[in-house]
């Protein structure tokens, strides 16, 4: 079955687009191989003008490997038995949290980051697909850690290389420490996110390396600034300014691409090396969003002292 592959923005060292899908096609052997290796390569794949379905999201997730389910009860997904693995996000207005950033209330903003950061294994990928696509802004950013560790000057590099960082739940927004905007603020806590601290709270902190390298050869930065607590070894004034100057040189150095999204886009990221983040929407406006998470782990995450974790650390936030 042929398909089209085409750069997702010309001036990017990442991404692809892929049109001319069908779902009937995706259990063909040397096209899924196909799809794989441009997602090796690319890091991120946009689908294009695909089918807007469970169906097709999860068929198209099945490429990379084996669905996972978020284990938290409480953790909204979409209820379809033929469906399994189906997360449902939606910032529905008035019961969304809120932030202020640069004067504008925003509800659903989420900052730079890669998920499970908080657990030792990180998952492989993850799908999304739009349901409620709002009038302004719901942009969801890609940041490519490759160019990442190109981009951020040579004395940093040398000075994070062989750093391990350390990270912990915490879903609130205030306590950001690293990489925090100039004139945020958070006004309104997400639901439920108290509850989800205090459990983060109990569990052992999470360490995972700031700089690896693909088996394909090329090194990777992959420091969260959401969540991140500090420098393994060195958590005092000066491993908390080199730190805070990492994340400060992600911000001025990033060529991040923002997705604006179509009825029928799908789009799946690398999460061993792509950040992540969420533009926000407008007050009042609603945005929703079905997500798969695909299982897997690079290896190298791990807890302090050898502990073990919990449940609530495989969910997916």
């Amino acid at each position: 079955m042929a398909f089209n592959v085409a750069p997702i923005r010309d001036d990017l060292p990442f991404g692809a687009r892929i049109s001319g899908l069908e779902y009937d096609a995706l259990e063909d052997a040397g096209l899924r191989a196909e799809i794989r290796a441009t997602f090796e390569e690319r890091g991120i794949i946009l689908f294009e003008e695909v089918e807007p379905s469970g169906r097709m999201l999860v068929g198209l997730s099945t490429i990379f490997g084996e669905l996972k389910e978020n284990p938290v009860n409480a953790a909204p997904r979409v209820d379809n038995d033929l469906l399994p693995g189906i997360m449902d996000i939606y910032q529905e207005p008035g019961k969304a949290g809120i932030v202020e950033l640069d004067g504008r209330q925003l509800s659903g903003w989420l900052p730079w980051h890669f998920d499970h950061c908080y657990n030792d294994e990180l998952n492989r990928g993850a799908i999304l697909r739009p349901v409620i696509i709002p009038p302004r802004g719901g942009t969801t950013g890609f940041a490519d850690g490759i160019a990442l560790y190109q981009a951020i000057s040579p004395e940093l590099r040398e000075r994070i290389e062989e750093r391990n960082i350390l990270y912990r739940l915490n879903v609130n927004l205030e306590p950001l420490r690293f990489g925090r905007p100039r004139n945020f603020h958070e006004i309104r806590r997400k639901p439920g996110a108290d509850e989800m601290v205090a459990q983060g709270e109990q569990m052992p902190r999470a360490v995972h390396p700031a700089v690896w390298t693909r088996p394909s050869g090329e090194k990777v930065l992959h420091v969260s600034p959401w969540m991140a607590l500090g420098i393994e070894g060195q958590e005092d004034a000066e491993g908390e300014a080199l730190l805070h100057a990492v994340c400060e040189e992600i911000f001025a150095k990033v060529q991040p691409y923002f997705h604006q999204w179509r009825p029928n886009d799908m789009l799946v990221w690398d999460n061993w090396r792509v950040l992540h983040c969420a533009s926000g929407v407008e007050l009042g406006d609603a945005r929703r969003m079905h997500r798969t998470t695909i299982r897997g782990d690079y290896g190298l995450g791990r807890f302090e002292n050898g502990a073990s974790g919990g449940a609530i650390l495989e969910m997916t936030v």
